[in-house]
């Protein structure tokens, strides 16, 4: 029960019991996480939860395109066919998706424009903004382009926002081999790993945290902190039990095998 408080305090009672089960395990105690769970209740500590965020959906501007991160259904037996959302990939630059989220505090407010590879949850590149413009998608882009010189074929996945239908938009993933794909309109869970990135760093760093931020200065230096904390330091379930940049490079060896 030490360990687990420990562990909890640690990652500023980010991490709920799976968590905490995956991170007993990496320090050699094989424990079940029905039991973690019964000793955190016990102990009162319990992980947060999200809630919504910022919408930039602001009608069809003749610059959506489909959605390839689809896969048609045909059920004989009911005589429908539907979609199935697929987020599967089979190594790294395969699936980036993206989206904008807003962070609000009395000073003001600064909007968050990352861009995540959908096979190890990594944040790749980012743009923090006082006003969600086209400049801070363009500079969140140049930010993904100088670390990867070769991205033919990587799909870029959104919803359907404003920024992503604009002609400069479209171009920029255009020169660069970038397929793009965008949410059905209205359909949050197509754009589900983004969605529930959002969710996990605003309710483990923010929610309940505004008034401690006095400046935006002051929201920006943890907004950075703590991706850097996702990235290189969090462990995910997911992941095995990893990382995203320990997956990343996990990956990348079985790539080159």
């Amino acid at each position: 029960m030490q360990l687990i408080t420990d562990i909890f305090h640690e990652n500023n009672g980010w991490y709920g019991f799976r968590r905490v089960t995956l991170e007993l395990r990496e320090r050699g105690l094989r424990v079940n996480k029905k039991k973690v769970r019964r000793l955190m209740d016990k102990l009162g500590l319990k992980g947060k939860r999200p809630k919504v965020k910022y919408r930039s959906y602001q009608g069809d501007m003749n610059g959506t395109v489909k959605n390839l991160l689809l896969d048609e259904v045909v059920d004989d037996d009911h005589h429908k066919t539907y979609y199935k959302r697929n987020f599967s990939t089979t190594h790294c630059n395969e699936i980036w998706t993206t989206d904008v989220s807003m962070f609000s505090i009395p000073a003001g407010k600064l909007y968050l424009s990352p861009i995540m590879d959908i096979h190890n949850r990594e944040i790749i590149a980012y743009s923090i903004s006082k006003s969600p413009n086209y400049a801070q998608i363009q500079d969140m882009l140049d930010k993904a382009f100088q670390q990867y010189e070769h991205l033919e074929g990587v799909i870029m996945h959104s919803d359907q926002g404003w920024q992503y239908q604009m002609k400069a938009y479209h171009q920029a993933l255009g020169e660069r081999g970038i397929v793009q794909s965008m949410s059905r309109k209205g359909n949050c869970l197509d754009n589900a790993p983004m969605e529930n990135f959002f969710g996990i760093m605003k309710n483990e760093m923010f929610y309940g945290h505004e008034a401690e931020f006095e400046t935006l200065d002051e929201l920006r230096e943890a907004m950075e902190e703590y991706i850097t904390y996702y990235n290189a330091k969090r462990i995910t379930e997911k992941l095995k039990g990893l990382t995203p940049v320990a997956y990343r490079r996990q990956s990348l060896k079985k790539q080159a095998i």
